[in-house]
């Protein structure tokens, strides 16, 4: 007899890896040079966003899917600005990157948002320095430096792109811990696009007026609306799909599935974008670095399971909660901070930079991508 459910988890990991992978793959072609040629990222960063916003506006104002969280000026200010800041920094340098560097060699160098977080979580006092991390962060580190020796179109511009992206990535990680879990707001995916995408539009208004808009008046840039619909709509479906993971599988699955993810891009863009060169020392570099990452998660995942109750498990738990937020209105409010890995620096989830919008207490028990 089938297992339904079973079925049904493996179908949305299916869907959350296809959509995933993508969107990175589909954001390097449209701004590739030799491609589609929109080498302009702040501009289809904010077509991202501005569709995410939009639809997020429809569901929560117009058909009234979920309700909007009851959201003061004080947390708007405190909580919602600074975290879409660096959300907006994240998407912006990580796209940028992709006109520099292949998406094998980033997914490399992502290998390095566990150092990022757990430097940004200490520096923010919500984790404490520990030995056996500190030496997991050090295999990651030499594995990405060994990785990076071996790119044969190695670019210092492109490489610093990504790495800055990848520390805003992890400050707003540590910053959603810090200002809204605190404060005991939950957001849903479609809560989170209403609140957050627009104030992260506005941000990269600035840079896009200062650096792409003069650009984009004095060349020829092509715009295909079919092409940028499309773009935006996979994105704004991953934001989905992460949610719908999150909500069926535990802290393992959705990590052992990241990973899974990360080697299924680097070969699909070596064949998809033949400019892609990997070698040996990239493979080896990014396999001790892997290594370093799977440990980091397994110290994770245990920390967290030490946290609850033995009698509970982590798959059940995150579908109590799950329900819970259904019932309440879309608003989860914690028992208290501990009880979701708080102390532990456990918000060191990267799904996907292109879906970081889910702030959920859930994520607390993953510990991306993408994700990106």
């Amino acid at each position: 007899m089938i297992n339904k459910p079973l079925v049904l988890t493996y179908l949305y990991l299916f869907i959350y890896i296809l959509l995933s992978s993508g969107v990175i793959l589909y954001n390097k072609w449209v701004l590739s040079p030799k491609y589609f040629n929109f080498p302009l990222p702040i501009t289809l960063t904010m077509i991202h966003m501005g569709f995410s916003g939009l639809v997020a506006f429809f569901l929560v104002r117009v058909f009234k899917v979920v309700s909007p969280v009851k959201m003061t000026f004080e947390i708007y200010a405190t909580c919602v600005i600074p975290i879409s800041a660096f959300f907006a920094s994240s998407l912006w340098f990580g796209n940028t990157a992709y006109l520099h560097i292949s998406v094998a060699f980033i997914q490399m160098l992502k290998a390095l948002m566990p150092v990022a977080t757990f430097t940004m979580a200490v520096m923010c006092g919500t984790d404490k320095p520990r030995c056996d991390v500190f030496l997991n962060m050090v295999l990651v580190s030499v594995g990405v430096v060994i990785s990076s020796y071996g790119e044969i179109h190695f670019n210092v511009v492109g490489t610093l792109y990504q790495v800055t992206g990848i520390f805003a990535e992890a400050l707003r990680l540590v910053l959603t811990q810090v200002l809204l879990q605190k404060k005991g707001l939950t957001l849903n995916p479609i809560t989170s696009l209403y609140y957050i995408a627009p104030c992260s539009f506005l941000f990269l208004f600035v840079p896009w007026y200062l650096l792409e808009k003069p650009e984009m008046e004095v060349s020829q840039i092509q715009f295909n609306f079919w092409i940028f619909f499309s773009n935006a709509l996979c994105a704004l479906a991953l934001n989905f799909s992460i949610f719908l993971v999150i909500g069926r599988t535990g802290a393992v699955t959705i990590r052992v599935a990241g990973v899974l993810k990360d080697w299924i891009l680097i070969a699909l863009s070596t064949v998809i974008f033949p400019e892609s060169t990997i070698t040996g020392l990239n493979i080896i570099g990014y396999a001790i670095a892997l290594c370093g990452v799977v440990m980091y998660n397994y110290l994770k995942v245990k920390d967290v399971r030490a946290s609850q109750s033995p009698a509970e498990s982590i798959p059940d738990r995150i579908t109590k909660d799950w329900k819970l937020e259904k019932k309440s209105s879309d608003i989860y409010i914690p028992n208290s901070i501990g009880d979701h890995g708080a102390g532990n620096g456990s918000t060191d989830v990267h799904l996907d930079e292109e879906a970081p919008l889910i702030p959920s207490s859930r994520l607390s028990y993953i510990g991306r991508t993408a994700l990106k």
